[in-house]
């Protein structure tokens, strides 16, 4: 009989591969997770010398992705850049869970790339509910509408008035902007009067050039369908008293201060006491930014903490007087709520930018550490102001006024809290002079690493710096803080009994010394520094770079002079553009041919001039074409050669609209390397490289042309399909 064998079953849990099989497999497990332990003990480790505090980082994130919005070009970069940075988010909290460490670098990763899609959500949301689409076209139009603000430019003749008006064929409501020449402009124009008006209204311009100003972007987030100018008088169809405080009350104190100083240091004193800035002479405001003091002049963090600290200090030492009270109240606290009230009031009477709020937030933030005892110059501080901003205005993180404001104050958080600096500043026994000369070397120190911080933010938005700004800014600084400002509001409280004229006599000279320190500064040999278009990767390599130096601790944060380095070098090298060209066709400016600017029309338009001048990295009055011996000009063109890099460049550019015969323009095209008009030329014209006509225009926008490496920029292609964009020259 046949017996049959059953297939042996491994005895004690072994496998049938044999009885070492499953221990292997648990080893390997086992190696892997002490593999990842490892590594995340050793990140934990690093990161807890390195000082790493998620809240900073947290607001890096969430500006990143703010950033990220405005890079990205389409709705699904947007959307798939959101997943994968949830996707991130994931991934790192499953590892997270499975390492018995609860690794740092992991729980820093799930909120960074979290923070990152809210950043690219909260600028995207900001974007649909209050962008207004621009009217398609230049047009003459009658406007009926009640005024939302009035802003005083009396320096350039002009008052700016933002109306609310009803589109007749759509029925929307529209925001325009209307400049109003001063002589026409009647008080009664006050905010909530209705008004009727005539005027020429233009599209919001998107940037003039590549790397210029985009103002179609900020007129979008500011809700401004249209600007333009007044034709004609303008009719008064319900006036606006009691329509607003604030507003008049700036104004009438603005007013006031240059009423009882006059000239230049009352422009000064008025932007001082109310914000009020369109008063300032065009001298000096170039003045006050070629010495790198133009800071001063907006309000911002310096003189919200004057205000907040003489409001503490003088409310504290008052209520001190009073025994029951101190005996039954903190007076710290009581001070606090004192100083934040006058910062708050302050903020809304000068206007509440961006810079001002910011301020602001960080005022109340150390005036509640103070409070209760804590650090109150804190990267957590900063970083809890800059995401309450970005929050409100996630728009203002790729402006000039957000990214000077923040970085200027984490520069001087960050220097301040570094152990050197602590210790050098520490209190010793000393005389009065040895405290006063630290006090003043470390001044200086500071106002250099704030230049440094903001030179390649200046550098990138205005193509211009000043590099004598850290000294001027040495004794401008405590001009201000502890003179001019304290001076003027001695003076408005006098005033209410009459007896402010010496108060006012003080703070003029004191402004007139500030101006003078501007103007010297400005005046002196290399004081400007002129660079042409910066490229976006260079600034975010030297924001990289300055993020790491200021939000780490001991030797790690010196690797954040890589990026800077890296940066410093690609800006060295950065070229200067060839040829400028505008969307329209009409304004051409040609560098390199000697140490002025070449233009192909010498317009009376000083936006024009200035803009070129700009992006070409040039000074001095531009020169027409016409008058340049190597150009040869008719009535309709221009032609120029240009050598670069041993190839010569024929330059073919059109200045009238007057009709040529098709075989000679073809001709003409056909001895060209690059052929510039202002109209759409035959496809009969074909030159040998680029065709910069009308139908290329309206598609790419204003050229930038690199000669020596064949290549030209577009501001199209930074554009993407963000609202504010509709091409050009249709």
């Amino acid at each position: 009989m046949a017996t049959s064998t059953a297939p042996q079953v491994p005895l004690g849990g072994e496998s049938a591969e044999g009885p070492d099989a499953s221990d292997a497999a648990v080893q390997r497990t086992w190696r892997k997770g002490l593999r990842l332990s490892s590594i995340a003990d050793r990140a934990n480790v690093f990161l807890s010398r390195a000082g790493f505090d998620r809240g900073p980082w947290l607001a890096v994130g969430f500006a990143a992705g703010i950033g990220a919005w405005f890079q990205l070009d389409t709705p699904w970069q947007w959307i798939g850049a959101m997943g994968a940075a949830v996707a991130i988010a994931l991934a790192a909290a499953a590892l997270w869970r499975g390492v018995a460490s609860r690794s740092e670098v992991l729980l820093g990763a799930v909120g960074f790339a979290l923070v990152f899609a809210a950043g690219i959500a909260a600028v995207w949301l900001r974007s649909e509910t209050v962008g207004a689409p621009a009217i398609e076209r230049p047009e003459a139009a009658w406007l009926t509408g009640r005024i939302l603000e009035r802003e005083e430019q009396p320096a350039r003749d002009r008052v700016r008035i933002v109306l609310a008006t009803r589109d007749a064929e759509r029925g929307e409501v529209r925001k325009i902007r209307v400049n109003v020449p001063l002589a026409a402009a009647d008080p009664a124009f006050a905010e909530g009067a209705v008004i009727r008006l005539r005027a020429r209204l233009m599209p919001p311009a998107s940037p003039m050039l590549p790397g210029g100003y985009d103002f179609a972007r900020t007129a979008w987030f500011d809700g401004l369908a249209a600007t333009g100018s007044v034709i004609g008088e303008i009719e008064l169809l319900e006036p606006g008293e009691g329509s607003g405080v604030l507003a008049p009350l700036q104004r009438d104190l603005a007013a006031h201060v240059r009423s009882r100083l006059s000239g230049s240091p009352g422009t000064i004193a008025a932007a001082f006491a109310s914000g009020d800035r369109g008063a300032i002479a065009e001298a000096d405001e170039e003045a006050m930014r070629d010495a790198g003091l133009t800071h001063l002049l907006s309000i911002s963090g310096l003189h919200v903490s004057a205000v907040i600290a003489a409001a503490y200090l003088l409310s504290i030492k008052l209520l001190a007087l009073w025994p029951w009270l101190a005996l039954r109240v903190r007076l710290p606290i009581l001070a606090a709520g004192v100083g934040a009230l006058a910062g708050i009031g302050y903020t809304l009477l000068t206007g509440s930018e961006v810079p001002t709020v910011r301020s602001c937030i960080g005022a109340v933030l150390v005036l509640t550490a103070l409070a209760l005892g804590r650090e109150p110059l804190s990267l957590r501080m900063v970083a809890v102001a800059a995401v309450a901003v970005l929050l409100v205005w996630p728009e203002s993180l790729v402006g000039p006024s957000f990214q000077m404001s923040f970085s200027a104050v984490l520069a001087i958080v960050a220097l301040h809290n570094c152990a050197p600096v602590k210790a050098f500043l520490a209190p010793r026994e000393e005389g009065w002079w040895s405290r006063a000369g630290r006090r003043a070397l470390m001044l200086l120190v500071t106002g250099l690493v704030i230049e440094i911080a903001l030179m390649p933010i200046v550098l990138f938005h205005f193509h211009r710096a000043g590099v004598y700004g850290a000294l001027a800014n040495v004794f401008a600084i405590p001009l201000v803080t502890f003179v001019s400002m304290p001076l003027i509001a001695l003076a408005l409280v006098l005033d209410t009994v009459g007896l402010g004229a010496p108060a006012w006599w003080l703070a003029g000279k004191s402004l007139e010394l500030l101006l003078g320190i501007a103007h010297f500064t400005a005046g002196q040999p290399g004081a400007v520094k002129l660079m042409p278009q910066m490229g976006d990767g260079t600034l975010a390599l030297f924001v990289a770079g300055g993020l790491w130096l200021a939000l780490w601790r001991g030797r790690a944060r010196l690797w954040g002079l890589v990026p800077a380095a890296l940066a410093t070098l690609l800006l060295a090298a950065t070229p200067a553009p060839d040829v400028l060209i505008s969307s329209d066709g009409r304004h051409v400016g040609i560098a390199g041919e000697g140490e002025r600017l070449l233009v192909l029309r010498d317009s009376r338009s000083d936006y024009a001039r200035d803009n070129l001048l700009e992006l070409a990295g040039t000074e001095g009055e531009p020169v027409p074409l016409a008058e340049w011996p190597g150009a040869q000009c008719s009535r309709d063109f221009c032609v120029l050669s240009l050598d670069r890099d041993g190839r010569t460049w024929h330059l073919l550019m059109a200045r009238s609209r007057e009709r040529i015969g098709e075989r000679a323009l073809a001709a003409a095209c056909e001895r060209s390397d690059i052929v510039v008009a202002d109209r759409r030329l035959p496809r009969s014209c074909r030159p040998r490289w680029l065709k910069a006509d009308r139908r290329l225009l309206s598609r790419t926008g204003r050229l930038s042309l690199y000669l020596a490496e064949e290549r030209f920029e577009t501001v199209a292609a930074s554009q993407g399909e963000h609202g504010w964009w509709r091409g050009e020259g249709d």
